[in-house]
C-alpha cells in the first residue's frame, strides 16, 4: 500500500518520522488485508463478494494519562467474531504528545456486504520507553488504556460521507463508565492502480522558529477529500537544526494521492518534543503540479495563514529534486504470471521434545489416532503451503536425530531414503514423519544451520539457472536452539537468496530465541563477522497462538511472506513473467 520512508530518528521522533515503507498490495503488519490470504480463501469459494476498505482514524479530546506531557496515542482495531472473541485487524502508528491525533497509518479491512462486521476500537497511551519500537511488537497490556468505541462496518459504508463519529468510553476507578473523547472513522474503497510516485523534497530559506538554534523541520502531506477535509497520508522524518533541509525519498501510491490532479496540502512544521509542532508554512499542490516543479526546476513559495491579514507569502520554498512515476507489482501479479513458490520442510528430532513413548512428549504417537503437536502442525500448515506450492513435492528433512547408522544428523532425509529427499503432498510428509519416528532416535544438539544451508543451496542453484522460483523453508520445532550464532550466520548468508524461513513453534516452551530470529524489532540480524542481513527472511509462528483462536493458521503463516517475497524481487528489479520492464 505504499507509504513514506521513516527516519531512524531518536528521541521519539520516529513517531513524526511517519509510517514505515510498506510493500504495495500486501501489508505484512496488518492482519486484515493480505492478497496471499485473500487468494487462498477465494480459490476455495470461502470469500463472498467483498471490497477492500481503508479506514482513516482521528480522535478529539483524549484523556491525558501522562503527568509531565500529553498522552502518546495509538489506535488498535479488532473484528468481533461470532464467538465474541476479538481478532486484531491492525494498528495505527504512535503520535507523540497529542490529545487530538490524526493517524496516518490506515487500517484495511474486507467489507463483506451480507455480513454484520462489528468493529471494536481501542485507544492506548504508549509508554515513552516503547517509542522507537515497531507498533506490531508492542504488548498492549504494558500500555495505558484511553478508551473503547464500537460500530458496525456497514454503518460507516452507508453514511453519505462514509464517516462516523464515535464516543470513546471506558471504566476508570470505581467502575464508572465515562466519556473519554471522540473517535472519527472515515472509510474509502482501495484503488487497484499499481502507480506509485517517488519524490525527493527539499526546502530553502525556511523561517526560523527556534530561539537558540535553527528549526527542526518535517513535512506532512494530506489529501483533500470530497468533504473538503484533509486526510494526512504521509510524514517525512525530522531534519534537525536546518533551514534548508533535504528529506529521504517519499513514496506515494495512487491509493494515497487519489489522482494526479487531486489537491494535496503540504505543510512544513518545526518539530517540538512537547507535541506542539509549529507551522512554518504550507502550500497546496497536486501530484501533477509537483511533477511540473521538478521538470521546470522551480520552487513553490510557502504561505503562512493569517486570519486578520490574509495569507502571508513567505520566502521559504519547497523544491522537488526528483520525480519518478513507476509501476509497483503485487505479490499476486508475480504468482499469477507463473512465478513458483517451492516449500521445503524440516522437522525437529531433538531430545528436548521428550521421549516419544511417553504421552507428555511432543512426538508421542497416540494409539487412539489423536494427532500429536507435530502432526497437527504438519496437517494445518501443510494445507496452506500445499496450496501455494506448484508441484506439491517437498524436500523433507529431519534434524537432531540419531539415524540407523548410529550417527547424529542435522539434515537427514525424512523419508529414510539414502538419495531423494522429496515427498508428495501433506500425506507424504505425514507418512515420512511416522516412518522417521520408528527409525530415528531423538538426540541433539539443536542446530538449524545445516537445514538452512541445505535450503540455501537449493535456492542458490535455482538463482544461477535464472528460474522464476522463490523458496520457503518451513522448520517445525520445539524452539530450544543450541547454536544461536551458527543459525544467525546461516540466515544472514541466505538473506541474498530467493528464500524465506518460516519457523513454526510447537509446545509451550519459551520461544524467546525464535522471536530474536524473527527480527520483528526492526533490527536486521547481524552475523558473528558483523555482516548485516540484506533483508528480514524469517517469520516465527507459535502454534499455541493459533490454537488459542487469536489468529488463523492461514493468516499467521502468510502474514509476512508476500512482503518478504516482494522485498526480494523489487531489490533485484525482477518483474512478473511477461510484464514490461519497470
Amino acid at each position: 500500500m505504499g507509504g513514506c520512508l521513516s527516519g531512524d530518528v531518536n528521541g521519539g521522533k520516529q513517531a513524526i518520522g511517519g509510517v514505515q515503507q510498506r510493500p504495495t498490495s500486501s501489508i505484512p503488519n496488518n492482519a486484515a488485508h493480505n492478497d496471499a490470504v485473500d487468494f487462498f480463501f477465494r480459490s476455495r469459494g470461502q470469500y463472498p463478494l467483498f471490497s477492500q476498505i481503508e479506514l482513516s482514524l482521528s480522535a478529539l479530546n483524549l484523556v491525558d494519562r501522562d503527568i509531565t506531557s500529553k498522552s502518546d496515542p495509538m489506535a488498535v482495531m479488532y473484528l468481533r467474531k461470532k464467538d465474541g472473541k476479538l481478532e486484531e485487524i491492525g494498528r495505527t502508528e504512535v503520535i507523540l504528545n497529542d490529545l487530538n491525533p490524526k493517524w496516518i497509518e490506515k487500517i484495511t479491512v474486507s467489507f463483506q456486504f451480507e455480513a454484520v462486521q462489528t468493529l471494536v476500537f481501542h485507544v492506548y497511551d504508549v509508554d515513552t520507553k516503547y517509542h522507537n519500537v515497531p507498533v506490531k511488537t508492542l504488548k498492549l497490556q504494558d500500555q495505558d488504556f484511553l478508551g473503547e468505541a464500537t460500530c458496525v462496518l456497514s454503518e460507516i459504508m452507508t453514511r453519505p460521507n462514509r464517516t462516523v463519529t464515535l464516543n470513546l468510553t471506558g471504566n476508570f476507578g470505581a467502575g464508572v463508565n465515562r466519556h473519554l473523547g471522540i473517535l472519527s472513522v472515515q472509510a474509502e474503497e482501495t484503488v487497484a492502480s499499481k502507480t506509485v510516485v517517488e519524490m525527493n523534497f527539499r526546502c530553502v530559506n525556511l523561517d526560523n522558529k527556534d530561539m537558540f538554534s535553527k528549526s527542526d523541520p518535517f513535512l506532512r502531506i494530506s489529501r483533500i477529500v470530497e468533504t473538503s477535509a484533509a486526510v494526512p497520508i504521509c510524514r517525512t522524518e525530522v531534519v534537525d537544526n536546518n533551514l534548508n533541509p533535504m528529506w529521504r525519498p517519499v513514496c506515494l501510491t495512487m491509493q494515497q494521492f487519489g489522482s494526479k490532479e487531486t489537491p494535496l496540502v503540504i505543510e512544513c512544521f518545526d518539530f517540538n518534543t512537547s507535541g506542539n509542532h509549529e507551522l512554518i508554512g504550507k502550500t497546496e499542490k497536486s501530484v501533477a503540479e509537483l511533477e511540473r516543479l521538478c521538470l521546470q526546476k522551480e520552487g513553490a513559495n510557502f504561505v503562512y495563514p493569517s486570519f486578520s491579514h490574509g495569507s502571508k507569502v513567505l520566502k521559504g520554498q519547497l523544491l522537488v529534486d526528483r520525480f519518478v512515476e513507476k509501476v509497483q507489482y503485487s505479490f499476486l501479479d508475480y504468482i499469477s504470471s507463473g512465478f513458483e513458490l517451492n516449500f521445503m520442510v524440516a522437522v525437529d528430532f531433538t531430545a528436548s521434545n521428550g521421549d516419544p513413548r511417553t504421552p507428555s512428549s511432543l512426538h508421542y504417537v497416540d494409539p487412539s489416532g489423536r494427532l500429536n503437536s507435530y502432526q497437527k502442525a504438519i496437517m494445518e500448515v501443510g494445507e496452506v503451503i500445499q496450496f501455494y506450492d506448484s508441484d506439491k513435492r517437498f524436500p523433507a528433512w529431519g534434524f537432531g536425530g540419531r539415524t540407523s547408522d548410529g550417527s547424529v544428523s542435522h539434515a537427514f532425509n525424512l523419508n529414510g531414503a539414502s538419495y531423494g529427499d522429496e515427498v508428495v503432498g501433506v500425506e507424504g510428509i505425514m507418512d515420512a514423519y511416522a516412518s522417521a519416528l520408528r527409525n530415528v532416535a531423538l538426540a541433539g544438539p539443536t542446530l538449524f544451520s545445516n537445514v538452512v544451508d541445505k535450503a540455501a543451496n537449493i535456492a542458490s542453484q535455482s538463482l544461477s539457472e535464472n528460474s522464476p522460483k522463490y523458496f520457503v523453508l518451513l522448520i517445525i520445532t520445539d524452539g530450544v536452539l543450541t547454536d544461536m550464532v551458527g543459525t544467525v550466520d546461516a540466515l544472514v548468508r541466505a538473506s541474498d537468496l530467493p528464500l524465506s524461513v518460516l519457523i513454526v513453534g510447537v509446545g509451550n516452551t519459551d520461544f524467546k530465541q525464535m522471536e530474536i530470529l524473527d527480527a520483528d524489532n526492526g533490527r536486521r540480524l547481524e552475523s558473528s563477522t558483523g555482516r548485516i542481513a540484506t533483508r528480514d527472511i524469517v517469520q516465527f509462528v507459535p502454534m499455541k497462538e493459533i490454537h488459542s483462536g487469536h489468529v488463523s493458521v492461514v493468516q499467521a503463516l502468510l502474514e509476512e511472506l508476500p512482503g518478504q517475497f516482494l522485498s526480494y524481487v523489487r531489490s533485484r528489479k525482477i518483474n512478473p513473467i511477461g510484464a514490461p520492464a519497470i
